[in-house]
């Protein structure tokens, strides 16, 4: 974000009047919608517990309604399967914003989306930020992606040459990318010889505290001196695991962001009619190089070099009048990272 508004102050500056100044931020924002929502729902549906320990007892665990807010602006050209929405929610899945090109020429597209939402229970802050522009012979584009459902986080931009060859359009070029040390194993220092993990001593490490009774049993504390239980088995199936998972995002969160740079090659290949559609895109990085600052980066924990890609397909087609079909979803590979959409069907319709 920082950056971001840094490039705008940037843009503003670069102004030489006042009109001046004016007209080119309008001319920047011209044809882009600034939207905000709230969306809301119910969540999964509350669960009866029941224990028998001091006789029959039921509990139910309540999970609270789903909601979003999301604040956003969005300057990208629909392609002609895109049907146009009398209102944004920012809740559309538009899997074609994943593509490397759009309509647009010479002229520079844009999202920006932030969405704070309860979802199953758990709060997320989810990011959305796309710039890109086309040339005839070259492209850039930058992106950055929070989705905390997926657990992934990273920041790309990448500069690529770009050629036309019969319909479809090839690219070639360098990409960069700021991510989260994904590799890296927080819990590897703990393992014993035997591959078994030192769990104990290391909830003991975090603050968490054992009494035991003189008579073979015991009671679990967390750090904040709260009884979470009174067995070796509720601890070690339920406390534990909720001990190794704050450990591992802690330790996470102290290292510094990770670089990478590599190589990246592409294509886009679009054509529509009013009865029959063909949106199709992919890339793939297979080559990666990182510097001896990244200590804790995918590279130095993953040998060196692996692949990495993504792509989409956006296809309908009427077969008929009546009859009509589509397919279309995106999937993403990153580091140990992958998340995926898809929407698939048939329509029918009565006249």
């Amino acid at each position: 974000m920082k950056k971001i508004l840094l490039l705008l102050l940037v843009v503003l500056a670069s102004c030489a009047a006042p009109k001046e100044c004016c007209g080119q931020v309008k001319d920047f924002f011209k044809y882009s919608t600034l939207y905000g929502a709230v969306n809301g729902g119910n969540s999964i549906s509350d669960v009866d517990v029941y224990s028998v320990t001091n006789g029959l007892e039921t509990s139910t665990i309540k999970t609270p309604y789903d909601y979003s807010l999301i604040l956003g602006v969005r300057k990208i050209k629909r392609f002609g399967y895109e049907p146009k929405e009398a209102f944004k929610r920012g809740l559309e899945a538009s899997f074609s914003d994943g593509a490397t090109e759009g309509l647009w020429k010479n002229e520079v597209e844009f999202l920006f989306q932030h969405e704070y939402k309860r979802q199953q229970g758990q709060e997320y802050f989810d990011l959305n930020h796309m710039i890109r522009y086309i040339d005839d012979k070259w492209l850039a584009k930058v992106e950055y992606l929070k989705d905390g459902f997926a657990d992934v986080q990273y920041f790309e931009s990448s500069q690529r040459l770009r050629k036309q060859w019969k319909g479809i359009s090839l690219n070639i070029g360098i990409a960069q990318r700021m991510s989260e040390p994904y590799g890296y194993d927080p819990l590897e220092e703990w393992k014993l010889s035997t591959g078994n993990l030192h769990y104990t001593q290391l909830a003991l490490q975090e603050g968490y505290t054992v009494e035991f009774d003189g008579q073979g049993g015991a009671e679990y504390f967390d750090p904040a001196g709260i009884s979470v239980a009174t067995s070796s088995e509720v601890w070690e199936a339920v406390v534990i695991p909720q001990a190794l998972a704050n450990y591992t995002e802690k330790k996470r969160d102290e290292l510094p962001i990770q670089w990478t740079h590599s190589w990246v090659a592409g294509f886009d290949y679009y054509k529509y009619t009013k009865s029959s559609w063909l949106h199709a895109w992919g890339n793939v990085m297979p080559l990666h190089y990182s510097d001896d600052e990244n200590e804790f980066s995918y590279y130095n924990f993953n040998g060196g070099q692996w692949i990495d890609y993504s792509g989409g397909v956006i296809f309908g087609h009427w077969l008929s009048k009546n009859l009509g079909l589509f397919v279309e979803g995106t999937y993403n590979k990153y580091w140990n990272r992958t998340w995926h959409g898809f929407s698939a069907g048939i329509n029918y319709r009565v006249f």
